[in-house]
C-alpha cells in the first residue's frame, strides 16, 4: 500500500480507551475524515425535516428559516451570519424545549462566539414578542441587558427571526443555501479536536 493510503476497513485493536495506541487512534482519525466531511449533508438532511412542521404558525418551519436566512442576507450580512439564520431553529424537532441550544452546540465549532451567542440566545430574545401571552416575562431577556451581545441579538430577533412568518414573503430556496452551509461548516474555528489556531476543512 502506497504512502498515504490506508485501509478502510481497518479497526483500533481496543476494547477499552485506556489500552488504545497511537495506532489505533491513527486508523480512528482516517476513519472520522469522510464521516467528518459529510457534516453539511447531514445537517442540510436534518433541516430539511423541518419542511411541512408549521406547529401552528402561518408557514411550516423550513420556510420560517429560510425566510429567516433570506432576510439577512437580503441586508447584507455576511456568510457566517445568514448561516447561522438559515440553522437557528435546526434544534426544533429534537431539542423543542431547548431548540436554541441545540442550534448553537451544532453551529459552535464553526462560528464566531458573537454568533453563537445570538443562537443560543435568540430564543429569550424573541419571547420579548410573545411571552407576555403565555403568562412569562417578556424581558427575560433583560438579565443580559448588559452583555456586550444584547443589541446584536435584540437585532438578530427584531430584523430577521421575528418577521419571518409572512406566507408571502418570497424567500430564496435552501439551493442558494448550501454552497454557503458547506464552507461555513468545513471551517473549523472551535473544536476540543483541533490544534488551536488551525483552520482546515479536513479536521
Amino acid at each position: 500500500m502506497a504512502d498515504g493510503d490506508h485501509d478502510p476497513s481497518a479497526r483500533a485493536q481496543f476494547h477499552s480507551m485506556d489500552a488504545g495506541t497511537k495506532e489505533d487512534w491513527r486508523i480512528i482519525n482516517r476513519a472520522m475524515k469522510p464521516f467528518i466531511a459529510e457534516l453539511p449533508d447531514r445537517v442540510l438532511a436534518h433541516l430539511k425535516m423541518l419542511q411541512g412542521d408549521c406547529g401552528g404558525f402561518a408557514i411550516d418551519r423550513l420556510d420560517h428559516c429560510l425566510q429567516t436566512a433570506t432576510r439577512a442576507f437580503k441586508d447584507g450580512r455576511d456568510e457566517e451570519f445568514v448561516v447561522c439564520a438559515l440553522l437557528h431553529d435546526i434544534g426544533d424537532l429534537l431539542g423543542p424545549r431547548n431548540h436554541a441550544d441545540v442550534a448553537a452546540a451544532i453551529l459552535k465549532p464553526f462560528v464566531s462566539e458573537q454568533n453563537r451567542w445570538m443562537v443560543e440566545k435568540h430564543a429569550i430574545f424573541q419571547g420579548y414578542y410573545f411571552f407576555h401571552h403565555l403568562g412569562l416575562d417578556r424581558d427575560m431577556r433583560d438579565q443580559f441587558l448588559n452583555h456586550e451581545w444584547y443589541d446584536y441579538t435584540a437585532d438578530f430577533c427584531r430584523e430577521y427571526d421575528g418577521p419571518a412568518f409572512d406566507p408571502k414573503y418570497k424567500n430564496m430556496p435552501l439551493e442558494d443555501f448550501e454552497p454557503m452551509v458547506r464552507r461555513v461548516l468545513t471551517n473549523v474555528k472551535n473544536s476540543i479536536y483541533v490544534p488551536r489556531g488551525k483552520v482546515t476543512s479536513d479536521s
